[in-house]
């Protein structure tokens, strides 16, 4: 079925605080979050037929943690690739946010 940039549903904090506290639990990695900042997500959903941004695990061997690779999907479900990929996201721990219940 392709894309229509409907795809996806918002979840309550309990629903987010559950899963992310089942990704702590499991204490695979030292990163628990990236944080990536809009200007370049906005770059990713701004090129034509984007209807939206896949999310590929990655691992950076440089730095040795976790990280995430986005990059935008057309209507036919393929990656972007010939568009704006982006990594170099803000880990958490160091960039994380106080106490709540996505984090603690």
């Amino acid at each position: 079925m392709p894309f229509n940039g409907t795809e996806g549903s918002a979840i309550t904090l309990n629903e987010a605080a559950t899963l992310t506290a089942n990704y702590r639990a499991k204490g695979q990695d030292a990163v628990n979050a990236i944080f990536m900042g809009r200007d370049l997500l906005n770059q990713i959903l701004a090129q034509p037929d984007c209807m939206g941004i896949r999310v590929y695990y990655a691992f950076n061997d440089t730095t040795n943690q976790p990280t995430l690779v986005f990059v935008g999907a057309d209507s036919s479900e393929n990656d972007m690739t010939r568009g704006v990929i982006a990594d170099f996201g803000l880990p958490c721990p160091t960039n994380c946010s106080v106490n709540n219940p996505l984090n603690s």
